[in-house]
C-alpha cells in the first residue's frame, strides 16, 4: 500500500481524490489545503485528516507519497522538499513555467531515488494512444503537419483566484487548456525548436475574453498549428497530416482516419478514467513496474516550448526553444 497525502483540495485535487479510490494500491489519508472550513465536509466524506502544513505531511514516516494539485509556482519549492523527505511526488501540470525550473525538480527526485510523475492525463485518452500509435507505424507515411485546438468554457464560471492570474495562468488559455494539446504534439513529434505565438486580449474580465494561437516548428522538421480560447465551449482536435493519409482526433473516443480515395473511417473508443489511469501508472513507477508514461525528456520539451510561447506572445516575434534536452 502507498500511503499518500495530498496539497490542493480544489476543483481537481477533489477530482484526484475521488479517482484514487478506484486504484487499491493508493491510499490517500491526509491533505493540506489553507482553505480548512471549505473543505471540512470533503474531508470528513472521504476520511481525510487535515494536515496544518505540508512540513508536517512531510515529517510524518507514515506517508510515503505526496500528490501536488497546487499552483505552479509552488510546485519547485514542494517537489524539491518532498524528495529531500524521500516522498514519491505526483505533480499536476503545469509542472512549471520555465525548463530549467522543471529540470531542478527532475534532477532533485533522481538524486533521492523517488520517482517524479506529472499528471498530463489527456495521454491516457484511447485516442491520443491510438493516434501515437498510427503516427508510429509509418501508416501515414512522412507526417508533414499538425494542427490542434483545446478550448473549454471553464473560465466562465472563474470569478477570482490563481487561474485568472497573469503570473499564475499566463498566455490566455495556454496554461490551461492548450499545454494538454502542446503536450500531445510533443508526445508525437518530439522537441520543438521554434515558436511564433501570439495573445489577442478583447477583455481582462472576468471572464476573459481572448484568444491564444501558437505556429511551432518541430526539430524533426514538422510543422504545427495550435489556438486555444477560455471563454468557449469543450472543443478539442488533434489532427496529424502525413503524405499517405491523415489522422484526427476529436475527443477522448473518436478518432477519424482518412486515405486516398477512400471514405473517412471514424473510429470509437470505450472510454476511461483518465485520472484513475494515470494514479495506477504512477503506482506501477513508484513500484519500479515499469516507468512513468510521460517521461522527463517530453515533460521538458513541452515546457520548452510553453517558455518560447511565451516570450514569443511578449516579444511578438518567434523564440527558438531551449535544445540541452535534444
Amino acid at each position: 500500500m502507498i500511503n499518500c497525502a495530498i496539497a490542493g483540495l480544489g476543483r481537481w485535487g477533489r477530482a484526484l481524490v475521488e479517482a484514487a479510490q478506484g486504484e487499491p494500491r493508493l491510499r490517500i489519508t491526509s491533505a493540506v489545503e489553507p482553505d480548512v472550513s471549505g473543505a471540512a465536509d470533503f474531508c470528513a466524506t472521504h476520511d481525510l485528516s487535515l494536515a496544518a502544513s505540508l512540513d508536517d505531511v512531510l515529517a510524518d514516516p507514515g506517508i510515503d507519497a505526496v500528490l501536488l494539485a497546487t499552483p505552479h509556482s509552488l510546485h519547485k519549492g514542494q517537489v524539491i522538499a518532498a524528495a529531500g523527505a524521500d516522498k514519491q511526488v505526483f505533480c499536476e501540470k503545469p509542472l512549471a513555467l520555465r525548463r530549467g525550473d522543471a529540470a531542478e525538480m527532475f534532477a532533485a527526485c533522481r538524486r533521492a531515488g523517488v520517482t517524479l510523475a506529472v499528471g498530463h492525463n489527456r495521454r491516457f485518452w484511447p485516442s491520443m494512444q491510438a493516434l501515437r500509435a498510427i503516427v508510429a507505424s509509418g501508416e501515414l507515411g512522412t507526417i508533414l503537419h499538425v494542427e490542434g485546438h483545446n478550448s473549454n468554457e471553464n473560465s466562465q464560471a472563474i470569478t477570482q483566484g490563481w487561474r485568472l492570474s497573469p503570473e499564475e495562468s499566463p498566455g490566455g488559455g495556454l496554461t490551461g487548456a492548450g499545454l494538454h494539446v502542446l503536450d500531445g504534439f510533443v508526445s508525437l513529434l518530439g522537441p520543438a525548436r521554434q515558436v511564433y505565438a501570439r495573445l489577442s486580449e478583447r477583455a481582462a474580465g472576468p471572464p476573459p475574453l481572448d484568444t491564444a494561437t501558437l505556429a511551432i516548428e518541430f526539430v524533426n522538421g514538422v510543422s504545427a498549428t495550435l489556438a486555444t480560447i477560455r471563454a468557449t465551449p469543450f472543443y478539442w482536435r488533434v489532427h496529424v497530416f502525413g503524405t499517405k493519409g491523415s489522422a484526427e482526433v476529436l475527443d477522448e473516443g473518436t478518432m477519424v482516419l482518412r486515405t486516398s480515395g477512400e471514405a473517412p473511417a471514424t473510429t470509437r473508443y470505450p472510454a476511461v478514467n483518465t485520472l484513475a489511469a494515470e494514479l495506477a501508472a504512477f503506482a506501477d513507477a513508484v513500484e519500479r513496474k515499469q516507468p512513468f508514461p510521460v517521461p522527463e525528456a517530453d515533460v521538458l520539451a513541452t515546457l520548452a516550448a510553453f517558455e518560447a510561447a511565451l516570450q514569443s506572445m511578449q516579444s511578438g516575434h518567434p523564440v527558438a526553444c531551449h535544445t540541452a534536452y535534444q
